[in-house]
């Protein structure tokens, strides 16, 4: 068995995975940088903006995506933090989270906001790539973590 279709049958335990949502792709703007555009999209919970490289993988109006967010990559969901900023592609050679993603960065949640009753905003930073989620505050409430992962595929 390859290592990917061993890391998409086993899904990783414990509290990794923050957020996973499927979204809609509603607009992207490639005007402002050379080699990143600002993707944005919704679901019925959660809007997002994301900036990604878009050389590195390249996104549609109309395309639908996974989106995750998760505190590991590790898949037994223990702690690699300390790994990760030594360099995330260097973990280990275990199967990883990451196998099953087409595109992954690690960042740092710098910001909440309470947007309404039920709402939250939250504002991540991939190295400079920014991230920003607003919606239920149900679904964004497990976002307490200092560092996450940001893991993406095409659906």
């Amino acid at each position: 068995m390859s290592r990917s279709a061993a890391t998409a049958s086993a899904g990783p335990t414990g509290d990794a995975v923050l957020v996973s949502e499927t979204f809609s792709i509603n607009s992207i703007d490639s005007q402002k940088y050379d080699r990143v555009s600002r993707i944005t999209g919704s679901n019925p919970d959660i809007k997002f903006h994301l900036d990604i490289a878009h050389d590195l993988y390249p996104m549609q109006a109309g395309e639908t995506i996974e989106l995750v967010l998760a505190s590991t990559l590790k898949l037994d969901g223990s702690s690699d933090i300390g790994e990760a900023k030594q360099g995330w592609r260097d973990i280990d050679e275990m199967p990883t989270l990451a196998d099953a993603y087409e595109y992954v960065c690690y960042g740092k949640i710098y910001r909440f906001e309470e947007a309404g009753v039920d709402s939250i905003k939250a504002y991540i930073s991939f190295g400079g790539l920014l991230l920003y989620l607003e919606g239920s505050a149900k679904k964004l409430t497990t976002l307490k973590h200092e560092y996450v992962y940001l893991l993406v595929k095409k659906v």
